[in-house]
C-alpha cells in the first residue's frame, strides 16, 4: 500500500504576473524549483493566500534568479500579481517510507522571492 505525502513547499511567494493568453502552467523561478526538489512538468497544487483559491497544474522553468511565480492560462483567473501562494507537490510511499521521509520546504523572502 502507499500512500501520498508531502514532497515539496514553496511557502509564501508572491504573483509576479499572469498571463491569462496562454496554454497553461506555474511559471517558476529555477532556483526556487531546485531548492524545493521541483522540476518541470511535475504537478503542483497552488494555494492563493488571499483569496483562497486552490488549483492543480504543472510546472514550468521560468529565468533563472528572476524572482518569477507566474501563473498562466486558466489558472491565471485564480491569482493576480502580488498575491502570496503556496505552492506545494507530493509523493507516493509506502507507509514505512514516509515514515523517515523529509519533505524539502523552503520559506523564500515574500518581497523578492529570493531565498534567504
Amino acid at each position: 500500500m502507499t500512500i501520498e505525502v508531502l514532497k515539496s513547499k514553496i511557502h509564501r511567494v508572491t504573483v509576479t504576473g499572469a498571463e491569462l493568453d496562454y496554454v497553461g502552467s506555474i511559471t517558476i523561478d529555477p532556483v526556487l524549483m531546485d531548492a524545493a526538489d521541483l522540476i518541470a512538468g511535475e504537478k503542483v497544487n497552488v494555494v492563493n493566500v488571499n483569496n483562497g483559491e486552490r488549483l492543480e497544474t504543472y510546472i514550468i522553468e521560468g529565468v533563472k534568479n528572476s524572482g518569477e511565480i507566474t501563473l498562466n492560462g486558466p489558472a491565471a483567473r485564480k491569482a493576480q500579481k502580488g498575491d502570496i501562494v503556496i505552492i506545494i507537490s507530493y509523493v507516493q510511499m509506502t507507509v514505512e517510507e514516509a515514515k523517515n521521509f523529509d519533505p524539502k520546504i523552503i520559506f523564500p523572502n515574500t518581497k523578492t522571492n529570493t531565498l534567504q
